[in-house]
């Protein structure tokens, strides 16, 4: 459920459909670029009432890496 959550708020920033966006998605494969995930970071501490450190987001390869940071923030 969470992953999926994560994926609408991906898909909505990016103006993707949900079946172009996995767990192993990069955000290079997104043409995502610094000022995207610096957005999308404060999407998520938005909906997820959580912090997301400069340390965090520079780890941010794939989808599967922010799910597993919110998890492990909630």
């Amino acid at each position: 459920m969470l992953f999926e959550k994560i994926r609408a708020i991906i898909c909505d920033y990016f103006e993707l459909d949900e079946d172009e966006v996995t767990p192993e998605t990069t955000f290079a494969d997104i043409g995502a670029d610094s000022l995207d995930m610096v957005d999308l970071a404060m999407s998520l501490e938005d909906d997820f009432r959580v912090e997301v450190t400069d340390e965090a987001l520079e780890g941010f390869v794939t989808v599967a890496d922010v799910v597993e940071y919110i998890e492990a923030m909630l």
